[in-house]
């Protein structure tokens, strides 16, 4: 599957170029030209890193990138124009991976993107999985899940559902469809007890069950993660 970059600039021109060029080297390629855009795009998207510009209006790459530190450790290119800005991101800690000077070289941009990807990969072979959306950590092969660091008891069939959801945020699953990855088999007529399963679940993971951040009900469909950052759709 193909490693999806996210790529941040106010200038149009650059981000037109960059993202033909790494189309071309394979990527999936999304786009964002503001602050906000960026975060609504990271939160959304889950790309694999982020080529974000320093300089930006209203919000800059700086405030995007403190933003996404508090979440994710997702690597982060910087495209920064200024001499004493590259003295700003080696000399203080602002988690970023690399940085680029304008004028860029697309092959030089590309080949750095390449080799976070592979230090990246070889960081995580061993590591286990670990799902998190706002407080929720879930552990795959530990099978356990913990809510403000706190661990949750939750049945067999809780576990698959929110596992479900962790995976995929703001994907809308069908009652079938998550009765089929709880247990593994999809029996028609039955799909009404995956309700059950979620009001349960809301239970133990919301604080106000009756108005859910995390699971939500999709009118006509099913239920969904709402990712955090995602704005709210009036979804029960």
């Amino acid at each position: 599957m193909a490693r999806k970059i996210l790529i941040v600039d106010d200038e149009p021109k650059i981000v037109t170029m960059v993202k033909s060029y790494l189309l071309k080297e394979g990527y999936e390629v999304i786009t964002a030209f503001n602050g906000r855009e960026a975060l609504n795009s990271f939160y959304k998207e889950k790309p694999d890193l982020i080529v974000l510009d320093w300089m930006m209006p209203e919000m800059s790459g700086i405030e995007v990138l403190r933003e996404i530190r508090k979440k994710s450790q997702i690597p982060i290119i910087m495209l920064t124009a200024k001499t004493e800005e590259v003295d700003k991101l080696i000399g203080f800690e602002f988690g970023v991976d690399d940085y680029v000077v304008k004028p860029f070289s697309l092959r030089e941009l590309s080949a750095r993107i390449k080799t976070i990807l592979k230090r990246l990969e070889a960081k995580t072979i061993n590591e286990e999985i670990v799902l998190t959306e706002g407080d929720l950590t879930l552990y795959p092969h530990k099978r356990e899940v913990f809510l403000k660091g706190k661990p949750l008891d939750l049945t067999p069939t809780e576990f698959k559902l929110l596992e479900a959801f962790l995976k995929n945020p703001g994907k809308a699953y069908s009652r079938l469809e998550l009765l089929e990855y709880a247990i593994g088999e999809a029996y028609e007529g039955y799909e009404r007890t995956i309700d059950t399963h979620i009001s349960n679940l809301r239970k133990k993971i919301e604080k106000d069950p009756a108005n859910p951040e995390y699971i939500q009900t999709v009118f006509g469909i099913g239920y969904k993660l709402k990712p955090r950052g995602e704005k709210d759709e009036n979804h029960g």
